[in-house]
């Protein structure tokens, strides 16, 4: 440990701990300061999800459906009519707009394009100047331009309205990378699979929430229905924000509030982490990291797989199975409430796995992966063979959203494990990429059964975006690692040149503490200069 006494100030003193066998260093169990940030994050990713998805049920509601002129759509009729799941008694609507159908894609693509380019600038001002401020304030821009939506679509047109969609967007885009920082500072290892499929399941539990209270506000809410949805969530996510903003911390050390226990177990668990100098990124390190490339594959393959099970099973209902899921609000938020629990479920099993023993991070993961991935794609393949069976098919569909809920015990949250202290800017580059992958799903759809959605020509989407799990899947489970990486150890970090201050810095040297299982746990101190270097 002797050269580790020359760095800076300060002496790292550590070696990762089983945090489940260390029982003299666990907080009291009650509800903690880090169980309330966990909480408020869950929320965030709720509102987050509400805002992506309520234009989608709003834009019905907005548009004249009679005015405009539909192009013929193509059926299949190789399965018998049905008279239930019909869509076309939402055809008599007539709302305040006269927007084409290429129109309604464009402002329904708005607010992602907003997301996308900001995930990675975000994910690198997270890492420098901290995540808590840019997620708020991120999430506050989405909410309060909510209320302009109405005013936008009536005085200005669609242009006006894409631009507010966009500048959402634009809001929304420190959601997912922020929120990993966040996590990577405030989450033990042994909690991160429940924790992380928590928080990440507040997307499906917001979709859940606002499919359905969309279109009840859309029938009957005021100043004509479809704009209450805007002003209600709008509220909601201004009111989370302002809450947000003024009780979450960045990390443990600057809460004020926080237990002294809770704060040693969290700092102690995650190697000092909360106290450690961050380094330059190690762009080069990362850029050969096989355990990297398998998160990014991994997040590539899930967002492909999920946009085909999610926007094209309903077409393929209703263009080959003469029956549309939309039509019905339980049905369709029943994959969404399936994958909710079931990833809650996962996490916890997870976590159990770990603290047991029985399973490092790695194997851990993989498992939990491969339920996510592995699932979907099969129920992806059966699906394409159920032929004309409506209730089978809607019952895969369900299944195979459930399990991919797997995914957040996952490489979800397996940034965490392999870097703390560049999860967030992993994230950005993960979740960026991924999206663009998501856009390709409906693209490629659309190119195959153009024309002719015959049950072959859908055979030929859902085996695609099978082989995209399974491929994606199985690269994951050979090159993905649980551990922290080389270049994420502090104890590889460049030497740093003492600050003015650190003569100054005293504090009583407590060493290494060993847990009851004779493990040492990481613990940063400070000492004088001039004492390390006697």
């Amino acid at each position: 440990m002797a050269d580790n006494r020359n760095r800076s100030g300060h002496v790292l003193v550590w070696e990762q701990a089983d945090m489940a066998s260390d029982e003299g260093i666990l907080p009291t169990k009650r509800f903690g300061t880090r169980h309330y940030t966990v909480f408020m994050l869950f929320l965030g990713m709720a509102n987050a999800y509400v805002m992506r998805t309520n234009m989608s049920v709003a834009i019905v509601a907005m548009v004249n459906q009679t005015a405009i002129e539909k192009d013929s759509e193509v059926f299949d009729d190789e399965c018998p009519d049905t008279d239930y799941g019909d869509d076309t008694h939402d055809s008599g609507q007539d709302g305040e707009f006269i927007w084409s159908t290429s129109m309604q894609g464009y402002i329904l693509s708005s607010f992602f394009y907003g997301y996308v380019i900001t995930q990675i600038p975000f994910g690198l001002l997270a890492k420098r100047y901290g995540a808590m401020r840019f997620l708020g304030w991120g999430m506050l821009l989405n909410s309060v331009f909510a209320f302009v939506v109405p005013v936008a679509a009536r005085q200005g047109g669609a242009g006006w309205l894409i631009a507010v969609r966009f500048i959402q967007g634009l809001g929304e885009g420190p959601i997912v990378p922020c929120t990993h920082a966040m996590l990577a500072k405030w989450i033990p290892p042994n909690e991160r699979s429940r924790v992380g499929s928590i928080v990440y399941s507040g997307a499906q539990f917001g979709t859940v929430i606002s499919m359905p209270l969309s279109g009840l506000l859309a029938d009957h809410g005021f100043d004509g229905g479809w704009p209450s949805i805007f002003y209600v969530f709008g509220i909601i996510g201004t009111v989370w924000s302002i809450a947000f903003l003024l009780t979450c911390y960045e990390d443990p050390v600057s809460h004020p509030r926080i237990r002294e226990d809770e704060k040693k177990y969290i700092q102690q668990s995650l190697w000092g982490n909360a106290s450690v100098h961050i380094p330059p990124i190690p762009w080069m390190s990362i850029a050969k990291s096989m355990p990297f490339y398998a998160i990014l594959l991994a997040h590539l393959g899930q967002n492909y797989g999920y946009e085909t099970l999610m926007t094209e099973l309903p077409t393929y209902m209703k263009q080959v199975l003469r029956f549309s899921i939309k039509t019905n609000g339980v049905l369709s938020a029943l994959p969404y409430l399936a994958m909710w629990l079931f990833s809650i479920v996962v996490g916890w099993v997870a976590d159990w796995m770990l603290t047991s023993g029985r399973f490092n991070h790695t194997w851990t993961r993989k498992i939990s992966n491969s339920i996510g991935q592995y699932g979907p794609a099969i129920a992806l393949i059966v699906a394409s063979f159920t032929g004309c069976s409506r209730a089978l098919t809607v019952a895969i569909l369900t299944i195979g959203v459930g399990l991919n809920g797997g995914i957040y015990a996952g490489f979800k949250i397996n940034h965490l494990d392999i870097t703390p202290r560049y999860a967030g800017v992993l994230m950005a580059f993960t979740n960026c990429s991924a999206n663009l992958a998501g856009l390709l799903a409906p693209i490629a759809a659309g190119n195959i059964i153009e024309g002719k959605p015959t049950i072959a020509q859908w055979r030929i989407v859902f085996v695609i975006a099978a082989c995209v799990y399974l491929f994606t899947a199985t690269f994951y489970n050979v090159f993905a690692s649980g551990a922290r990486q080389f270049w994420d150890d502090p104890e590889n970090d460049e030497p740093q040149k003492p600050s003015i201050e650190a003569p100054a810095m005293h504090s009583e040297v407590n060493g290494s503490n060993v847990g009851s299982n004779g493990t040492t746990v990481a613990t940063l101190t400070h000492r004088n200069v001039n004492e390390q270097s006697s």
